[in-house]
């Protein structure tokens, strides 16, 4: 699986053009067609990253809003649950390291000092 195959893979439901989703790569550090590693923190960090940005700009563009036409759910449910997921995405990022943050990463600590 590439690094576009993932972010689609964490975008369903959301149709953009292949395009649109490399330039959310691209601004997010990777590249579209390079393999997507999932034990590297750094790659699933930058993955969800891209993800939020897609979300955001679902967000910040109204016309996107008046066409949403589900069996019971309005725009402002829409916008209420997009404005949650949002908040998801950015705490998952918050927490999530990087691959260098896990390599310096020590497991001991001083319990004293001079």
């Amino acid at each position: 699986m590439n690094n576009l195959q993932r972010l689609q893979l964490e975008t369903k439901g959301i149709n953009l053009d292949q395009l649109e989703l490399t330039v959310y790569l691209q601004e997010n550090e990777l590249q579209p067609f390079e393999e997507y590693n999932p034990q590297s923190a750094t790659n699933k960090r930058n993955i969800y990253r891209s993800a939020l940005s897609i979300l955001e700009s679902i967000a910040n563009n109204p016309s996107v809003m008046k066409s949403v036409k589900l069996d019971d759910m309005t725009v402002s449910d829409f916008h209420e649950n997009l404005l949650s997921r949002i908040d998801q995405l950015e705490r998952k990022i918050r927490t999530l390291k990087t691959d260098e943050q896990i390599a310096n990463e020590s497991n001991f600590f001083m319990l004293f000092s001079d």
